[in-house]
């Protein structure tokens, strides 16, 4: 587990975009995670300058996400479709019929499920994972006691991330209380992954899943099990670290 300390989110995002473009520039055809929520989106405004400016290529990129909300259409301004047209698919060239996003609509959740990891292994798996963390330590929408090999499933959001998404809905009682998510055991098998984290509510959570023990009460603690795992923060996200310093010299001394 590589952790990168930068000043900001501009920083971070340019970090983690040029580690997408390296992908790609072995790989054209590479597969490619992604996240959704407040966090990847520097992310995602870099990756759309570089598509503009300096001509990275997604036409042969096949996509998939995380997670979708069950009851929620495509067109729902607040689902994770509309998320992604909204934040990268409309200003990249991804071809529609490469990109992959959970079904909120499904009449047979569980067969959905099945379906969309098999979708994965088609695809060859996936190369790279974009990851967000959750303040109670989720990744994707694996809330805490969710099996570390866990498969796409349906999930029960808990009360606190109901509470977090709040903002997005307009209030707490308008947020889904039910997901379709990848499984912790199907992040997992990703290549490689990076996991993005900014500000000092998201510090307890990072600190736990980089030193403290692996846990399904902390289902991002589960990265430490991953051979390829870039843990991009700030200052603030990095406050909780008891050995801040020394991955900050790791990370300057890091080898050409």
């Amino acid at each position: 587990m590589e952790v990168i300390v930068t000043p900001d989110r501009g920083s971070a995002a340019r970090i983690a975009a040029k580690i997408v473009a390296s992908l790609l520039a072995r790989n054209p055809s590479g597969v490619l995670g992604f996240a959704t929520g407040s966090t990847p989106v520097p992310l995602y405004q870099e990756l759309i300058r570089m598509h503009r400016e300096e001509g990275l290529d997604f036409s042969r990129v096949t996509t998939f996400n995380l997670d979708e909300y069950v009851g929620l259409a495509p067109e729902h301004r607040c689902s994770y479709h509309s998320f992604m047209r909204e934040n990268l698919f409309n200003h990249v060239n991804v071809a529609p019929q490469r990109i992959h996003i959970p079904d909120g609509l499904t009449d047979d959740i569980e067969t959905f499920c099945q379906s969309y990891d098999q979708q994965i292994r088609d695809a060859g798996g996936i190369d790279l994972q974009i990851l967000g963390i959750g303040n109670n330590g989720h990744i994707g929408f694996n809330e805490p006691s969710s099996s570390l090999a866990s498969r796409t499933r349906i999930k029960t959001l808990s009360a606190q991330t109901l509470r977090d998404n709040a903002r997005f809905f307009g209030s707490e009682e308008n947020v889904p209380k039910h997901v379709i998510t990848m499984g912790v055991g199907t992040i997992l098998e990703s290549r490689r992954c990076i996991l993005m984290a900014f500000g000092e509510s998201k510090a307890v959570a990072v600190a736990q899943m980089v030193e403290g023990p692996v846990s399904s009460m902390v289902p991002a603690s589960a990265l430490q099990l991953h051979s390829k795992v870039h843990v991009i923060i700030d200052e603030a996200a990095a406050s909780q670290l008891t050995r801040l310093d020394y991955y900050k010299w790791v990370y300057e001394n890091k080898p050409r």
